[in-house]
């Protein structure tokens, strides 16, 4: 897929050190292979703020909130909280059916569906920990609106673990049935909070970003 959105990256924070950024839908986080996906959020971003990398990504399709560093020492420290796994981050999903608890995890390993890339799947032989917990914010007629937070950060990983409880995030062109794909406009995973510390000060910051209107089933 082509990136074509023409909505702006909205920045939410800034400093010498980094940037805290709000992601459009259809926007990738760094350049692809093809040369018609070289538009991403940090060649944009490149052209007035020299210098940016990459320490995590959104897909595509995902959108919400980012930090991006400005420079290598901000990128190593916060790519080193990255892998230590004290950065947190909450998502909103809006899923297919009616999830009757209230709260829980979903805990199966992952591994990279090599002949189907860049598909991912569940392997417990080879696949590597993930761990996602849930809540139910709310629940409508047919969907229900979930507070997802991964503990680990796999590919895909979301996305694979609300399919395997049987509630597929709705937009989903990966790993949603039919139905639960047609059902919504654009992948409904939106990335609202994000808390880490800050890579010279050490200060914890929390960043969020609105959920979109998208999600809404009023």
């Amino acid at each position: 897929m082509v990136p074509h959105t023409r909505e702006p990256i909205r920045l939410l924070y800034r400093d010498p050190d980094l940037l805290v950024i709000d992601k459009p839908t259809l926007l990738l986080s760094v350049p692809g292979r093809h040369p018609l996906n070289h538009d991403c959020l940090l060649s944009r971003l490149s052209h007035r703020y020299p210098g940016v990398g990459a320490v995590h990504r959104l897909d595509l399709d995902t959108s919400g909130i980012m930090v991006v560093p400005r420079h290598r020492e901000a990128l190593s420290t916060l790519a080193r909280q990255f892998q230590e796994r004290r950065i947190d981050k909450t998502y909103i999903a809006r899923v297919a059916g009616i999830v009757e608890r209230d709260r829980g995890e979903v805990d199966l390993p992952l591994i990279a569906d090599w002949p189907n890339r860049p598909l991912q799947k569940v392997c417990h032989e080879n696949g590597k920990t993930a761990l996602t917990r849930w809540r139910v914010l709310s629940r409508e007629s047919d969907s229900t609106l979930m507070e997802l937070t991964p503990i680990t950060g796999r590919s895909h990983q979301l996305r694979i673990h609300m399919r395997e409880i049987g509630h597929p995030i709705l937009g989903c062109d990966f790993y949603a049935p039919e139905a639960a794909l047609q059902a919504a406009p654009r992948l409904l995973l939106h990335a609202t909070r994000i808390r880490f510390q800050h890579p010279r000060s050490e200060e914890w910051l929390r960043g969020y970003s609105a959920i979109p209107e998208a999600f809404s089933r009023e």
